[in-house]
């Protein structure tokens, strides 16, 4: 397995694509209060948006990542909001929070930053910290991205490569097709799939949106 590497956030604190909600939790903030959830884990949380965005909504927050920079960022944020986050850094390969902590949970654009090993390790992980009847979002990056051929990229192993240029410089990716993604969820219940392109000004990216429920 490949431990995490984590993401330098020098360049991105003021740009507000990484500080505003992903529009998908708005959705899941609206589903998971009607169902009654409210202990929530922000996992891979970056600069806190999303942690943020659900403590304001009344869920109970931990929020864990690690880059201890970004982990400054979203305390520093909470306090400004006047809500309180549980934070903790650390590798996503192993949670420190015991089995059936949580009844909802939020992966975004995070934990495919390992090889295949370390993915399949982190949804086992996901899955343990997971209540019985919890769901989750988990975001998947796709065989379609024009970086999964980037010629510059270091191959690590079958649809695992690391940048050698840009912004993600040094960090893994698994990339990987619809079959691959219902192999890895195996053990789950899925309950929405989506394939999506996101553009920007600079570049489009391809991701799998899949909410799941753990029986």
């Amino acid at each position: 397995m490949m431990n995490s590497v984590p993401w330098s956030w020098e360049d991105k604190t003021e740009n507000s694509r990484w500080l505003e909600p992903a529009e998908e939790v708005y959705y899941l903030a609206d589903r998971w209060r009607r169902q009654g959830r409210a202990r929530l884990l922000d996992l891979g949380s970056g600069l806190g948006r999303h942690s943020i965005f659900f403590a304001l909504r009344g869920f109970t927050v931990d929020a864990f990542d690690l880059s201890e920079r970004g982990m400054a960022a979203l305390e520093q944020a909470a306090r400004e909001r006047n809500v309180r986050v549980r934070t903790r850094t650390g590798d996503m390969l192993s949670l420190p929070y015991e089995a059936g902590s949580f009844d909802c949970l939020v992966a975004y654009h995070v934990i495919f930053h390992t090889n295949r090993a370390g993915l399949e390790q982190v949804i086992a992980e996901i899955r343990r910290v997971l209540a019985p009847g919890a769901e989750a979002l988990v975001t998947f990056n796709s065989v379609r991205n024009a970086s999964f051929l980037r010629q510059s990229n270091r191959i690590v192993e079958p649809r695992t490569v690391v940048p050698t240029e840009g912004h993600e410089a040094g960090i893994p990716h698994h990339h990987v097709d619809e079959s691959e993604i219902r192999e890895l969820l195996r053990a789950f219940e899925i309950l929405r799939f989506n394939h999506l392109e996101e553009i920007w000004d600079d570049h489009s990216s391809w991701h799998y949106f899949v909410l799941v429920r753990k029986p």
